[in-house]
């Protein structure tokens, strides 16, 4: 069992990443499924799907490529199990100046920081991706 599931799930991307794989496979859950939205949205991965395998299923993850060199530049957890981190509207980070991107866990739904701008809302800062 894992303590830290979206921990695992940034690990095994970067993990695939610099093995410079073409797809990687997670273990399905449904934060993670949106983080893998978010991803494809922002344009750090090809594609993502979900295959019904077993009782869980997995999200396969197309890697994307530019010029031999991942788009991915860097992936960071943030709130942590032990730790859990929240921000409000006006503390809502900006990854690399808006060149990154800030997920938010909001009661809305799993969004990226411009969105929680645009609606003025604060969550748990699950991780960052530049």
């Amino acid at each position: 069992m894992v303590t830290d599931p979206i921990a695992d799930m940034l690990a095994r991307i970067r993990n695939a990443l610099m093995a410079k794989k073409e797809e990687v496979r997670i273990p399905a859950s449904g934060i993670k499924k949106e983080i893998a939205r978010i991803l494809k949205e922002e344009g750090f991965i090809e594609d993502y799907r979900v295959e019904e395998s077993n009782v869980q299923g997995e999200i396969v993850i197309k890697l994307k490529y530019h010029k031999g060199e991942s788009v991915i530049r860097g992936l960071r957890r943030v709130s942590k199990p032990g730790r859990r981190i929240y921000v409000s509207k006006t503390e809502l980070p900006k990854v690399l100046g808006g060149l990154g991107v800030a997920i938010i866990s909001t009661s809305k739904g799993v969004m990226t920081d411009k969105e929680c701008r645009k609606l003025g809302i604060g969550g748990e800062y699950i991780c960052e991706i530049w």
